[in-house]
């Protein structure tokens, strides 16, 4: 009974460590978000760069969550409840690798956008868009740390109106780009700039819904509604 009560402690204190890894992981993308937003709308070549090479960090974070979750699955034999907690963790660190990812692609970005003027044009959207998916990603974590489906389930709906900003933004950036042909290249990176935080809310309302399975032992049942109604929502996002 004493080496089983022992067991149990280490494979907690094993469970605490990979999800403090975790939730690390979460404040760097978080952050990766904010900056590469900020970077945007300030034309700041700088911290567009700092953003760039700080998703080294998460991506080793990941690595590391991989790393312990292999050991956890190897040495502890989950009990199926525990295996939840297990598969879920890999699943949110997977969607917070992609999250780092999607940031530091619209970190690349800003150099090229330094001197355009659609930049201005389409500023307060894309803010508005940045802080929605933020706050998005920001509470799919808390829901997750502390068990809350009310709240992941409010997320999965919220994602509704993320794909409705990006739908404004993109027919925005259309109206332009057919006015003016010069406008083309410009209005290209900044479609993929507002499809990359699109992808983003799509990855917080993925970690919402391991918050559900984690919690409930099932995913939603139904597809979550999309109101991303562009043909170029399929674009490729993530290069």
């Amino acid at each position: 009974m004493i080496e089983t009560k022992h067991i149990v402690s280490s494979f907690d204190n094993d469970l605490e460590t990979i999800q403090a890894l975790v939730m690390r992981m979460g404040g760097l993308v978080e952050e990766a978000l904010r900056d590469a937003s900020m970077a945007l709308e300030t034309r700041d070549a700088e911290l567009a760069e700092r953003v760039r090479q700080g998703d080294h960090a998460i991506d080793e974070l990941d690595e590391l969550v991989k790393t312990d979750t292999a050991k956890v699955l190897a040495l502890r034999s989950p009990s199926a409840t525990d295996l939840r907690t297990v598969l879920t963790v890999i699943s949110i660190s997977n969607s917070l690798e992609r999250c780092g990812d999607l940031a530091k692609n619209i970190a690349k970005r800003v150099p090229i956008l330094v001197d355009s003027g659609m930049v201005e044009d389409n500023r307060s959207s894309l803010r508005r868009m940045a802080r929605h998916v933020g706050e998005m990603l920001s509470d799919s974590l808390d829901s997750y740390i502390h068990r809350d489906v009310d709240r992941a389930n409010d997320i999965v709906l919220r994602d509704e109106d993320a794909d409705h900003m990006y739908n404004v933004i993109f027919r925005s950036l259309l109206t332009h780009m057919m006015e003016d042909p010069r406008n083309i290249t410009a209005g290209m990176h900044l479609h993929f700039i507002a499809k990359n935080i699109e992808r983003i809310g799509d990855h917080a309302t993925a970690i919402a819904e391991q918050t559900m399975y984690l919690v409930t032992g099932n995913l939603p049942d139904e597809d979550r509604p999309k109101r991303d109604l562009t043909e170029a929502g399929t674009a490729q996002a993530d290069g």
